[in-house]
């Protein structure tokens, strides 16, 4: 199994960064602004990307001294089985966020396309818990024909 794993700080309060992760609003300020469900260990949100589909994740863990889990029900094959997470730490005005999607059985094209889309939605992310304003899809960075 291989993983997606990336680092980034936020300047920006913990429970700032964990809003923005364990909400759907939050969620749909930085990564789909169609974002829907219920974030309670246990529930499901769901995440869709208007004519490209989307994603179903259980939500596993929620800890508001800094971790998220979600495990992808529905979605691309590729993602299926999949746990998507972020833990946060504080270090002085850093929040720091190391996010995973864990269990990916084969690094083919489509990870390394959602690799760079993570990381694209990760920097939405820092936009918006540092000014207010994220880029969550549909209007995201096109970055291929595959979006």
């Amino acid at each position: 199994m291989v993983d997606i794993l990336h680092r980034v700080g936020v300047v920006a309060p913990l429970d700032d960064v964990y809003r923005a992760v364990a909400t759907p609003e939050g969620l749909a300020g930085w990564w789909t602004t169609d974002t829907v469900g219920k974030s309670e260990v246990g529930g499901q949100l769901a995440f869709r990307f208007g004519d490209l589909g989307g994603f179903d994740m259980e939500v596993l863990e929620l800890d508001p001294a800094g971790r998220v889990r979600w495990r992808v029900v529905d979605g691309p094959e590729e993602w299926v089985g999949t746990d998507v997470g972020w833990r946060l730490d504080q270090r002085g005005e850093y929040t720091i966020v190391q996010f995973s999607h864990e269990g990916w059985r084969e690094p083919v094209e489509f990870m390394h396309h959602c690799s760079t889309k993570w990381a694209l939605f990760l920097m939405s992310l820092k936009e918006l818990v540092e000014t207010g304003h994220g880029r969550p899809a549909p209007d995201d960075v096109r970055i291929s024909d595959w979006h």
